[in-house]
């Protein structure tokens, strides 16, 4: 592994198993992470962006199975291959080096225990020796960071605001500045303001911390605001990976065009164009590229090949036969 970087996926397939067959939920994909960056992953529900991020954390449960590839993690200047590694040795790596705040705060918190005493339970899962004073200190250090009062410490999840759970989480999710936050849908539920709100939180913490944040949501505005590169799925598949303000002032796949032009745009009344027909089922994908029967410039190579993911221009990779110029 290079030394900009401090994790790297390669090859990896993931499939779900059922009764009805493979759902190849992530197929073939392959990208890097650098320290200090916000990454996006975008695309639309279904296209694998969870199920991805649940792979780089470590949660890897049935029905889901991990049939090849590696995710190579920097930790502590020793190179650890996630795949292989078993749950004891990869939880060791939570909150420390990795983690993960999922989408609903709710589904972090527990209802039924104090926010001050959520957090001594990581510490004590991390068998830190610390006194209750002093651990008092460091989660208040961090709160107020966040713009949360030391109040809140001895409120239940309910007495706080959708916004206040979710800087919890964020905080639950930095105590130990791990290297790398994974984020999935970090705004779902909350309103546009208390949204924003979250957004700047975000971006302060990373600021400050210099740690790299993985977000994942389907919202293209919110990665315009925050993300420095951007990675596209579409089917299971990255289609497109670039810095984020290339992306947007020049996508090169015809689907991350269409992603954007479905934007609302102040001041614009005009009906924003959609994507036309649905994403294949990934029980039985198209061959060829999956995105061909509902790409505008398909061409019969589309439909019986499948473009690799290719840097055409620097920095900027596109899996396409024909990109847009």
């Amino acid at each position: 592994m290079s030394k900009d970087q401090i994790l790297r996926v390669e090859d990896l397939v993931a499939y779900y198993k059922t009764e009805k067959g493979d759902v190849k939920a992530v197929d073939n994909v392959n990208f890097f992470l650098k320290p200090d960056e916000i990454v996006g992953i975008a695309g639309e529900s279904g296209c694998g962006k969870s199920t991805l991020l649940n792979i780089l954390y470590g949660f890897v449960e049935s029905p889901l199975k991990v049939l090849s590839g590696h995710v190579l993690m920097d930790v502590d200047g020793d190179e650890i291959d996630i795949i292989h590694k078993d749950k004891n040795e990869i939880e060791k790596l939570w909150w420390k080096h990795v983690s993960y705040m999922p989408q609903s705060s709710m589904g972090v918190l527990n209802p039924v225990i104090k926010i001050e005493d959520q957090f001594i339970e990581i510490f004590d899962k991390l068998d830190e020796n610390l006194a209750k004073n002093e651990i008092r200190r460091k989660v208040e250090e961090n709160l107020n960071v966040l713009g949360l009062p030391r109040e809140v410490l001895s409120s239940y999840p309910h007495q706080l605001s959708g916004g206040m759970r979710q800087r919890v989480v964020i905080a639950m999710a930095t105590i130990q500045n791990p290297r790398i936050v994974y984020t999935d849908e970090p705004t779902t539920a909350l309103d546009i303001v208390v949204q924003r709100g979250i957004l700047q939180t975000i971006t302060k913490l990373q600021e400050q911390t210099k740690n790299t944040f993985v977000i994942v949501t389907h919202d293209m505005g919110m990665h315009y605001q925050i993300t420095d590169r951007m990675i596209i799925m579409y089917a299971g598949k990255v289609v497109e990976i670039g810095e984020t303000e290339n992306i947007f002032r020049k996508p090169l796949h015809p689907y991350t065009l269409l992603l954007i032009e479905s934007l609302p745009r102040l001041g614009d009344r005009s009906e924003r164009k959609s994507i036309k027909g649905s994403p294949p089922s990934l029980l039985n994908p198209p061959k060829g590229c999956r995105f061909y029967p509902r790409c505008p410039y398909a061409t019969r190579e589309c439909a019986e090949k499948e473009p690799p993911l290719t840097e055409i221009q620097r920095n900027h990779h596109i899996s396409c036969f024909r990109p847009l110029r």
